[in-house]
């Protein structure tokens, strides 16, 4: 019931201290019908070589599968560069800095980090970072709800359903009508006279589907219905799509694991959060902006920090007191590697690699495009058989072959979700084809 380090000696006065006798005695209040009785059923002891070779063994057994999954999260290409500056102990905290006098160097990163956000969305002010994206869209609607003062929120169909259902959890817990507008041929078909008026109209670009939805259509609704337009983006499309800034979105979110993060079984993730200047004292969680010392010189420090997140909280339109600062600074470490025309160069490869496969895909017999509208690198097919059947055949062949579609999207049919990154080769798309040929041949 003790940790190595401590001796019995230890042990000892720890108890004397409190007054207790033996270490069960902490548990003594406890039933007995939840305490352990005898020993744990544990194996011996091992050296730390051989927990090694016992943990590589387990690893060695996981299949390399080439990814064509998206969703939210996708298989890009991580540089050495970026893994290596990103495991620097300076950087590794998932925290913003309190003290600004010993931490000049994570707040330039997460200063950095605001500003290309700021770039890459069009939009005036970011924040140091959120959780993640499903995080970011629940923290958006927050700030529409606090600035109009409404209750209902209107949300596409067409936006992550990971995404939808955690605003949905929200929603029921603070008492909030969501509202959810119908996607019709990959697009979201928004309802005018649905319940409201809004505090906040939610859309993605491009959306689940992979499909572009109108800028014009969400921002213009929103406008009308005096709402804020929330956009969930790609990050890794917005060289090659219009910025939300530039299309008049009040609050642009993301998951930022595209940029400067490694899959990992699905996490962690980073969320990013830009608003327009009028919502800069809404904005959640923390803020890095400049200042000088009192020698004049240029200096970073957490600013316009609300009050409200800390103590008042009943009145917070956040409670998010923190960040992801490695995986932030991750992101600004993988935007400079990339630059502006490295980040166009990432985005016209993935959108040319999809429409390639598109075609090569609609050759096999019985597979088709499953939404007739414009596309930038993640699109749906059509399959003769069910997607679950592909997807596990797919993955005894070499391939994580996509997401079924069918529970989400039950219009759709037989229908998967393909995604395309830089990463994925000619050959790897020409194999990926021939293998699902074989595997609905055989079905």
């Amino acid at each position: 019931m003790d940790f190595t380090p401590h001796t019995d000696a230890d042990v000892t006065t720890m108890l004397n201290r409190i007054g207790l006798e033996t270490v069960d005695d902490l548990f003594a209040h406890l039933p007995a019908r939840v305490r352990v009785v005898g020993d744990l059923d544990l194996p011996d002891g091992i050296s730390e070589p051989e927990l090694m070779a016992s943990i590589k063994a387990l690893a060695d057994q996981n299949d390399e599968l080439i990814c064509f999954a998206g969703g939210g999260n996708y298989d890009h290409y991580l540089p050495p560069t970026v893994r290596s500056l990103n495991l620097r102990s300076e950087f590794v905290t998932s925290y913003t800095p309190y003290q600004p006098e010993v931490s000049q160097g994570v707040l330039q990163a997460l200063f950095e980090f605001q500003s290309m956000v700021c770039t890459i969305t069009g939009m005036d002010v970011s924040n140091a970072s959120v959780y993640d994206g499903a995080g970011a869209a629940i923290e958006a609607v927050n700030v529409a709800i606090a600035a109009t003062r409404r209750d209902t929120v209107w949300v596409s169909a067409a936006v992550a359903p990971q995404t939808r259902q955690t605003i949905s959890t929200f929603a029921h817990a603070r008492g909030i009508t969501l509202i959810e507008h119908p996607v019709v041929d990959g697009l979201t078909e928004w309802q005018p006279e649905a319940a409201g008026p809004p505090a906040a109209v939610v859309f993605a670009q491009p959306n689940y589907l992979g499909v572009i939805e109108s800028y014009e259509a969400a921002v213009g609704i929103a406008q009308t219905q005096g709402a804020l337009a929330i956009v969930a983006v790609d990050p890794m499309t917005l060289g090659v799509l219009r910025r939300p800034g530039d299309a008049g979105v009040d609050i642009a979110i993301a998951e930022g694991q595209p940029l400067g993060g490694p899959l990992t079984f699905g996490g962690p993730g980073v969320g990013l959060f830009a608003v327009s200047e009028k919502l800069t004292r809404r904005l959640p969680g923390r803020l890095v902006g400049t200042t000088t010392d009192d020698r004049g010189r240029l200096a970073y420090v957490l600013t316009l920090r609300a009050r409200e997140q800390d103590i008042r909280r009943e009145k917070a339109s956040s409670n998010i007191c923190t960040n992801q600062s490695l995986n932030a600074v991750g992101v600004a470490m993988q935007l400079a590697w990339l630059g502006p025309d490295g980040l166009v160069e990432v985005g016209r490869l993935s959108a040319q690699k999809a429409r390639y496969m598109a075609a090569r895909l609609s050759s096999i017999e019985g597979v088709r495009i499953a939404v007739p509208a414009a596309y930038v690198r993640e699109f749906a097919v059509a399959l003769p058989v069910a997607p679950s059947v592909v997807i596990e055949a797919m993955a005894r062949r070499g391939f994580l072959a996509g997401i079924d579609l069918t529970i989400d999207y039950p219009n759709l049919g037989n229908a998967m979700l393909i995604a395309l990154t830089e990463k994925r080769s000619k050959d790897e798309i020409d194999a990926y084809v021939d293998a699902l040929e074989e595997v609905i041949a055989n079905a």
